[in-house]
């Protein structure tokens, strides 16, 4: 088996049985005849080779049966195992045998073991399955229509493969009204197709022919093929032209340009090619009309060459010849209508305008006049006039071709400033000419709207202390105006705040609106306050509008809290009693401190600083009460000092601190006792020593200076006093200008009252002291230009800053009588005399002369020393000054730190009353004087008394 299924020896083998069979074809065992239809599918059962030549199919397989050709293509296949010849390949039956009837092929069966030869033929029968074809789809023919009847015209015939009944068996031609057809056959089978005609043909009636020839075979089913035969009536010059129409109308617009198209004009000529060409020319018109129209001679079309003008013509004739070259014409006529054409464009001429207008004008105010003109003529000469429809304005006519544009509504500079009006005039023609102008009209202001502000009402806050001229926010109106009329300004209405003109709070700018503060807010004074605010227009009239204007005042930490239970005094002690017994959250006192801030800055917290035994007590942080912590013993010590502190919660905080003295007894006498030897107490705290030790430094050290200063005074004013003793002048006493006494009495000016107020244990404690009843301030201004008062008290802070207020210098006019003079009591002068003209009437005695020195010692002291916590002066010069204001400055003399007061007698009296008339008499002297002397002459010295020359040689001795 496997020899078998070597390539080279199998073929091998088929060469060897090839020649054998070649050798033994007398020897054929046995022949087989079959007979299939061409077109079998591949597969398709040839016949039972087995059954036909009596062989088994075991004898076919182990003969290894196959099948043997002579050609190239092997179309049957042997199935061993069947025993069937079966289709290998499509067998067509024209390319096997062409027309050969019948068609057969042959092939050998060989089986080996022993070797048989057998002879297969297979006849292969035709099926109708081609289809009749003509070489040419189309055949063209060209017949001149003067041909004869039964000419004939031979055609090609059609071809079909097959053979027999499936062959061509007939053909047929349609349509037969010109042609017929006839077949013949040739002896060889063959057969040919002629066409013969019957009718004469005429070119002019069918230029053409289509005719269809059609091959029919005898097949079932039945095919058949088509041809197209094309025929063209060749022409003869047997027709004359005729034109189109006799007579051709035509409208042409007057102005048409030069190659404007009139019209065609058309003759028709039966006969073809050169026959058939027809020519046109004008003829029998005038030379006008030949000047404005031009015939094509070929095409017959008719153009413009002049200008039309319908006004001079309104229509043209022309002849028209047409001719072919056979010399056969005909005429027809061409009408041209001039048709009046809309070629003129409405004008628009504007005869008054005002680009300007107010914005109240009425409506109905005339605007412009404009004048519309067209010159065409009839209907296209009728013009339509009118204006955008977006603008408060109408226009309407006043006269033939004249129109006026005036305001339909109330105009608004402020909604539209301006408007475009766009007037178009239109013609009736057809199409429709338009022609447009544009004019501009501006619309002026009045002032007609006011000023209005950006919010209905204004709130903004401000934190407290600000300082004066600080910007709180700005104001704003807009007006919808323009120009002057828009221009806004910004006032203060100063009207009443809590009685007080708004104008002292705040200011306004009258260009931005920018609100400034004028004072500096106290929140606890004021919390909030509201003014209004007018915007003005620069207009005429000029419009106004007010907004309300509030400003909230915020709360700054700026007070400390104030202890209000226990009262801290510095001239009693006072104590909380905790009894022995006292059990665990025992309420020893409760401190209370209030905050004039609001909000969190007033919210206070209380802490224990210091105690003298923490252990012991304790303190609620929110409400203050001051508790035990534990049980009081017997050997806590009586005398208990706490330190509470008092903070607020403000940023950054403040504190107050409170001392309270707890008493640790069961009994009033117990607590006395100890608290009265509370100042013998050593155990005190090392850093409270501290503190006394250095106050008690800065003390003396003010002292020693104070002391000092005085000495100086004193020095100064004997050195001054000396320079009294060395005169010989009376003594008069120098006072500083404008001093006086209030009291009345005295040669000091104040009566000074020192309350020092020391607790029991006063060397733990600080040394207070007691602020004067009066508030009331003596200011002494060296320029001597009047007595300055101060009054300071507790205003509400709506009212204007405290400033001193210089007060008014006493008529010059105004002289004391002699009774009224300062001096003894009872002492009297000349009427002549004025204050401080004349000498004084006695000599002074020394009484009189420490007297005027001390006054001006305390003086100087009073004006370096007296403040805002000091008694001082608050009696005003005024016309009703009586006597009583006058001091006496030498009826009685003080002395500090003396009980002894020292009173002039009557006969010193008499001695002054006398020095003051030689002191007149020496002052009229030196008026009489020229004027030398500075502006403020030196006091005159007084004459040196036996007593003051005492005085002043045990002072040359000092």
């Amino acid at each position: 088996m496997g020899d078998w299924r070597s390539t080279g020896r199998r073929g091998g083998w088929q060469v060897l049985f090839f020649f054998l069979c070649l050798c033994a074809l007398d020897s054929v065992t046995g022949q087989a005849r079959y007979s299939i239809p061409e077109e079998q599918s591949e597969g398709s059962i040839v016949g039972n080779i087995g059954r036909d030549l009596g062989l088994e199919v075991t004898r076919l397989v182990s003969g290894k049966a196959r099948i043997i050709t002579k050609g190239a293509r092997q179309y049957v296949d042997l199935n061993r195992d069947k025993g069937l010849l079966v289709v290998k390949e499509r067998i067509d039956r024209e390319e096997l045998c062409g027309q050969t009837t019948p068609c057969s092929f042959s092939f050998e069966l060989i089986i080996e073991n022993p070797i048989q030869l057998y002879r297969v033929t297979v006849e292969v029968r035709d099926i109708n399955d081609n289809t009749p074809s003509f070489p040419k789809d189309e055949i063209n023919l060209e017949i001149s229509e003067n041909a004869v009847s039964g000419a004939r015209f031979s055609l090609e015939s059609a071809d079909d493969p097959d053979v027999g009944v499936n062959g061509i068996q007939n053909y047929s031609l349609k349509p037969t009204d010109h042609f017929k057809l006839e077949v013949h056959s040739q002896p060889d089978g063959v057969k040919y197709v002629e066409m013969i005609l019957q009718t004469p043909l005429d070119r002019e009636e069918q230029e053409t022919l289509s005719l269809v020839l059609t091959a029919t075979d005898g097949g079932e089913p039945q095919r058949s093929g088509t041809v197209r035969i094309h025929i063209t009536v060749m022409d003869v010059n047997d027709n004359a032209p005729v034109c189109g129409q006799p007579v051709y109308k035509a409208n042409v617009n007057e102005n048409s340009p030069v190659g404007t198209f009139v019209t065609t004009v058309s003759a028709n000529d039966a006969d073809q090619g050169v026959n058939g060409e027809v020519t046109f020319s004008i003829a029998h018109v005038a030379k006008e009309a030949k000047e404005l129209f031009e015939l094509n001679v070929d095409t017959g079309e008719i153009k413009v060459v002049g200008k039309l003008d319908f006004e001079k013509t309104k229509y043209y004739q022309l002849n028209v010849l047409a001719k072919d070259s056979g010399s056969l014409s005909d005429t027809c006529k061409v009408v041209i209508q001039i048709t009046d054409e809309n070629d003129n464009v409405p004008t628009i001429q504007l005869m008054s305008f005002s680009n300007s207008i107010p914005e109240d004008s009425p409506p109905g105010t005339t605007v412009a006049v404009i004048n519309v003109e067209d010159a065409d003529s009839e209907i296209n000469g009728v013009v339509l006039c009118s204006i955008n429809a977006d603008i408060p304005f109408k226009i309407e006519s006043s006269l033939t071709d004249y129109y006026t544009i005036v305001t339909e509504s109330t105009l608004d500079r402020e909604t539209v400033s301006e408007y475009n009006v766009t007037i178009t005039v239109s013609d009736e023609g057809t199409p429709p000419l338009s022609s447009n102008k544009n004019i501009t009209v501006k619309v002026s202001d009045v002032n007609d709207n006011p000023p209005k502000f950006d919010q209905p009402v204004y709130s903004k806050s401000i934190q407290e202390n600000n300082s004066p001229g600080f910007s709180i926010f700005s104001v704003r109106a807009g007006d919808a105006d323009w120009g002057q009329n828009a221009r806004v300004s910004y006032f203060l209405d100063d009207k009443q705040v809590n009685g007080v003109t708004a104008s002292s709070f705040v200011s306004v700018n009258s260009e931005n609106g920018a609100i400034h503060a004028v004072r500096s807010f106290d929140y606890e004074q004021i919390k909030s306050f509201q003014f209004n605010v007018t915007a003005r227009d620069g207009g005429s009239p000029p419009l106004s509008s007010m907004v309300a204007v509030r400003i909230l005042v915020q709360d700054q930490n700026d007070n400390s809290p104030q202890v209000l239970y226990p009262v801290q005094t510095s001239s009693s002690l006072v104590a909380e009693m905790v009894p022995r017994s006292a059990d665990v959250g025992y309420l020893v006192t409760k401190v209370v401190a209030v905050d004039v801030d609001s909000g969190q800055n007033a919210w206070l917290s209380y802490k224990l600083q210091k105690a003298t035994d923490r252990a012991l007590f304790e303190v609620g942080l929110q409400n203050g009460e001051i508790r035990t912590i534990r049980q009081v013993t017997d050997k806590d010590a009586v005398k208990q000092r706490l330190t509470v502190v008092v903070e607020d919660n403000g940023q950054p905080s403040r504190s107050a601190t409170v001392n309270v003295n707890v008493a640790v007894a069961d009994s009033f006498p117990e607590v006395l006792s100890e608290f009265t030897d509370f100042t013998h107490d050593k155990d005190y705290n090392d850093n409270l020593t501290f503190y006394l030790v250095l106050a008690l430094a800065v003390v003396s050290f003010l002292f020693i200076t104070c002391l000092v200063v005085i000495i100086s005074v004193k020095i100064y004013r004997w050195r001054q006093s000396r320079v009294l003793y060395h005169s010989n002048l009376p003594v008069i006493p120098y006072y500083p200008p404008r001093y006086a006494d209030t009291l009345g009495t005295g040669t000091l000016q104040h009566v000074y009252n020192y309350e020092v107020c020391r607790t029991t244990d006063s060397r733990k404690s600080d040394c207070k002291f007691v602020r004067p009843c009066s508030q009331n301030v003596l200011i002494m201004d060296p320029s001597s230009t009047g007595t300055m008062q101060r009054m300071q008290s507790e205003q509400n802070f709506l009212d204007e800053s405290d400033s001193p207020i210089e007060q008014k210098p006493p008529n010059a006019d105004w002289r004391f009588t002699q009774g009224q003079r300062p001096g003894p009591s009872g002492a009297g002068g000349p009427p002549e005399m004025t204050m401080g003209t004349g000498p004084w009437p006695n000599p002074p005695t020394e009484a009189e002369q420490l007297q005027a020195l001390m006054a001006a010692a305390n003086v100087s002291e009073a004006t370096a020393t007296l403040g805002p916590g000091t008694m001082g002066l608050s009696t005003r010069y005024s016309p009703q000054f009586t006597l009583q204001h006058v001091p006496d400055y030498r009826q009685n003399v003080y002395i500090p730190g003396s009980t002894a007061t020292l009173t002039s007698n009557p006969q010193q009296q008499q001695q002054q009353m006398l020095m003051q008339q030689q002191m007149a008499a020496q002052q009229q002297a030196l008026q009489a004087q020229p004027a030398e002397a500075s502006a403020q002459p030196e006091p005159p010295k007084a004459a040196q008394t036996p007593a003051s020359k005492k005085k002043s040689t045990k002072k040359e001795k000092k």
